[in-house]
């Protein structure tokens, strides 16, 4: 049976309507009409589509237990393609709940970035009892350039103690990985069966065939050039990740050529660290003028998964309209994770999850009073 929820304004994700009816039929969203379809279920001043975090800790990280029992970073060594994030996760963490009530449903969890590669991506909904029920998406391998694997020399394995030596370890294995691909593919018969690949080659594998992405977290101009050198010589697919010391236009005119997708922040965080000495809100300027395609992160706990949609003002300050913060959060994030066959937009056909205001959401006094996720309704005020 349709349901349908009434609003002033709605935000599908691509456009505005006035005065309309969000319709739902179970879990998907049946369209934006203007004339009531189904039980009307609600009224609201605003609805806008689930907000979806591209870059996330949560679950990992735990609000109210120690720092040390975070399992955001795997200490074991530098180089680990195997590690899935989903696998530390765990769901009583209540940043989830906070998150929901603020229209935030959707994070990709990615390992922390002390490691060179840190382990796969796991997109989950917030409101699962498990993390087996929570996963809805692979989105790519986690990689880490910059001050952060250089400054993990102490932990076990094999460590750089430089940025060269932690780009050194991560070409050797992906030259070593792409000589026995070639080898392989010359040999034959019982030559070609004996060349075998570990798991973990298994992985670079696929990221030097470009079947997975590879989600690297950079924050300065020249490690992004470093990285860019990776890039071209072994040809990866990847996203830029952070990128908040970029505090001048070239390097996003750079990634925008090269239709490399930047997942920007956070914004709203404390630079705590010399490869965010030229970290400003005013580097957000630099990102839009440059045409590169980004998205927005919280990089939770660094900034709180529940005050995401915050740090969209920054981005309405240097000229982005409401419906383009609004699809920031939305539709471009799951553009980049490859999630927006089902999520990002309320159109038909797409899961039905969506946050209904009790005003504009761009007042500061505003927030979620229900909010609706794959057509159930998981909170209310």
């Amino acid at each position: 049976m349709k349901s349908c929820i009434r609003a002033k304004t709605v935000y599908t994700g691509k456009k505005v309507v006035e005065n309309a009816f969000v319709v739902f039929d179970g879990t998907k969203v049946d369209g934006v009409s203007k004339t009531k379809k189904g039980k009307l279920v609600g009224e609201f001043p605003v609805v806008t589509p689930a907000f979806i975090d591209p870059h996330s800790h949560i679950g990992m990280w735990r609000a109210g237990e120690p720092a040390a029992e975070g399992e955001g970073n795997e200490q074991m060594d530098s180089l680990l393609p195997l590690p899935d994030a989903l696998d530390s996760v765990q769901m009583d963490d209540d940043a989830l709940k906070d998150a929901i009530e603020m229209g935030v449903l959707y994070s990709c969890v990615v390992p922390g970035s002390g490691n060179i590669i840190g382990g796969h991506s796991a997109v989950i909904r917030h409101h699962a009892n498990n993390t087996t029920e929570a996963l809805i998406a692979r989105a790519g391998v986690k990689a880490a350039f910059g001050y952060n694997p250089m400054s993990t020399f102490e932990w076990k394995g094999k460590r750089p103690s430089t940025r060269m030596g932690a780009v050194a370890i991560l070409r050797g294995k992906l030259v070593d990985v792409r000589q026995k691909v070639e080898k392989r593919r010359k040999a034959t018969g019982k030559k070609k069966d004996g060349i075998t690949f570990t798991a973990e080659e298994a992985v670079l594998r696929d990221l030097l065939a470009r079947k997975e992405r590879l989600r690297v977290h950079v924050h300065k101009i020249d490690d992004i050039a470093t990285l860019l050198r990776v890039v071209d010589e072994f040809k990866l697919d990847i996203t830029v990740e952070h990128a908040s010391d970029v505090h001048r236009p070239e390097i996003f005119r750079e990634l925008r050529k090269r239709r490399i997708p930047v997942l920007y922040g956070p914004i709203d965080a404390f630079s705590y660290k010399v490869e965010l000495k030229h970290d400003s809100w005013r580097n957000v300027q630099h990102l839009i003028e440059s045409g590169v395609t980004y998205g927005l992160m919280t990089d939770h706990p660094v900034c709180l998964a529940r005050q995401f949609f915050l740090q969209v003002r920054w981005f309405t300050r240097f000229g982005l309209s409401k419906q383009e913060a609004v699809e920031l959060v939305s539709r471009k994030n799951a553009e980049i994770l490859g999630i927006d066959r089902i999520l990002g937009t309320l159109e038909r056909g797409k899961w039905a999850s969506f946050s209904c205001w009790n005003g504009d959401p761009f007042d500061l006094t505003a927030y979620p009073v229900a909010v609706y996720a794959e057509g159930e309704q998981v909170y209310s005020d």
